[in-house]
């Protein structure tokens, strides 16, 4: 059946005499009673506007206010979302900013641009039905739809990262020195996510690790055209940002601003494994444990032990930083070229690195391995939210961490090679020659929580930072304390028992861990 027409209701107020059936006891008797109601009377209307020669099917907007897409005239709850969106005022956004120019329209309008039409819209027009990035600018053209009713147009969630080539998606729009956010999520793991040989759609890492896998997982229902398609896709730009839908800051889908762990976006992925499990091949070891972290709720915590899960919390777990992971992980920040502070390139923190490397401009990038310093990597995460005062005091806070860190996992390491000798790498997570450690047996050991404490501990950051120097030094430095005075105490007939110095000397250190992080 077509949709020439759309059929809006219009009410009238009109006297009208109701029959209210009333129950008393056994009997039912009806009672008539005068109620004003209002009746719906169909007003026929045209649902569209003939589109201009040339437009090739799109439609734009259907009223003269230039406020409602034509295909909001069905899709009426989407279209009101998309209403608060950046999308909605994107050509008054445009004129407003000072720098308007020709060839900024096609990414403000309804245009090819965004979709896999090649021509039509704002560009073969000039028409004003077009003005601002409405349902079609990433649909596609809408006429044929509302004409037949068949085949609405699916928008494709797929990124070109060849942004030089792209005829499609988010990347037409989203690049460029000003706004290269395409350019710069190309450059992270959040692109090479889908790639992996375990992500594939049956599988519970799809969760995470495919985007048709994450938006099924969030509830996303909506249809597109790679959701049934046996190609998994990465996180791309539309598991993160909800497209219609501006309820949270950046339009994404959970939100960034928020200290509670199970809301905020990230966390969705990055707060997996955090503990051991006794039922996984891999439970001696953690994985995705960033955001227990920082809520100091990751970690094997050994029985009476001084400290509880929750207790240490460092200042980027706390609500000094509302912003969580992206405070730091999706920082933006403009790059002029140091000799002659011209402008280079807007970074949009989209490589998701904390303290990325820096190429020879001075522009970060998605490597991780560069030197440690604040010449090969940029501190202004750390430093533009106001945390600390300059990037060498960052780096030297960082330094610190890591190294008080490191010691003790140096002692971790040894005491579980003298512990397990048969064991080529005691950290494999299975060796049958001991069952001290032993992923498969149901329990967890002394041995597997200082495993997964170790672990923990060298959690990979930036290249060859650990993670766990930034999320929560506090709590994993007390873990590591805490793993080598277990080892020592369960295993007394393997190793040679330490002097009771020792082991008033570790008291000391962990007494002073939490001194720090103000719980003592």
């Amino acid at each position: 059946m077509g949709h020439e027409l759309i059929r809006r209701a219009r009410w009238i107020p009109i006297a009208a005499i109701a029959a209210v059936a009333v129950a008393a006891c056994e009997d039912t008797k009806t009672v008539f009673v005068d109620v004003p109601v209002e009746v719906p009377v169909e007003v026929p209307r045209a649902l569209f506007e003939e589109p201009p020669e040339g437009a090739l099917g799109f439609l734009g907007y259907n009223d003269e206010a230039l406020s409602n897409p034509t295909c909001a005239e069905c899709h009426a709850s989407i279209g009101a979302a998309w209403k608060g969106t950046a999308h909605a005022s994107a050509w008054a956004d445009l004129q407003n900013s000072g720098h308007a120019q020709a060839f900024c329209e096609g990414c403000h309008t309804v245009s090819e641009m965004g979709n896999a039409a090649e021509d039509g819209g704002w560009t073969a027009t000039q028409d004003e039905r077009y003005y601002d990035v409405q349902c079609e600018a990433c649909h596609g053209p809408g006429q044929a739809h509302v004409v037949t009713g068949q085949n609405p147009p699916l928008v494709s969630i797929a990124v070109d990262t060849d942004v030089e080539t792209a005829t499609n998606g988010c990347g037409e729009c989203h690049s460029g020195t000003h706004h290269p956010f395409v350019e710069d999520w190309a450059q992270s793991n959040h692109a090479k996510t889908g790639t992996y040989p375990q992500a594939d759609l049956t599988r519970s890492c799809a969760n995470c690790h495919v985007g048709q896998g994450a938006l099924v997982a969030w509830g996303v229902q909506s249809n597109y055209v790679e959701r049934d398609d046996d190609l998994a896709q990465p996180i791309v730009c539309a598991v993160c940002h909800n497209p219609h839908d501006a309820t949270n800051e950046g339009q994404t889908r959970f939100p960034v601003e928020t200290t509670i762990i199970e809301n905020h976006l990230c966390a969705q992925c990055h707060d997996r494994r955090t503990v051991p499990d006794p039922g996984s091949s891999h439970g001696i070891h953690p994985h995705a444990p960033e955001a227990a972290l920082l809520a100091g709720e990751a970690g094997y915590f050994f029985p009476g032990l001084d400290f509880s899960a929750g207790d240490l919390v460092p200042t980027h777990g706390s609500a000094a930083n509302v912003g969580l992971c992206a405070t730091c992980h999706v920082n933006m920040v403009e790059v002029t070229d140091a000799a002659t502070g011209e402008f280079l390139v807007n970074s949009t923190g989209h490589v998701f690195n904390a303290i990325p490397c820096l190429d020879p401009q001075g522009i970060p990038t998605g490597e991780d391995i560069c030197d440690f310093s604040t010449t090969a990597r940029t501190f202004d995460a750390c430093t533009g939210s106001g945390c600390h005062g300059s990037p060498e005091v960052a780096f030297t806070v960082l330094m610190v961490a890591g190294l008080r860190i490191e010691t003790k996992l140096e002692e971790v390491h040894d005491l579980l090679a003298l512990i397990d000798p048969n064991g080529e790498d005691p950290f494999d997570g299975v060796d049958p020659n001991t069952g001290l450690i032993d992923a498969t047996d149901g329990v967890i050991t002394a041995a597997e929580g200082a495993v997964f404490n170790a672990s923990l501990a060298e959690h990979p950051g930036d290249g060859d930072v650990y993670a766990s120097s930034t999320h929560n030094p506090f709590l994993v430095e007390a873990l590591l304390i805490a793993s080598i005075d277990a080892l020592e105490t369960e295993y007394a007939d393997i190793l040679n028992p330490p002097p009771p110095a020792q082991r008033v000397n570790r008291e000391a250190q962990l007494l002073e861990v939490l001194q720090r992080a103000g719980i003592r």
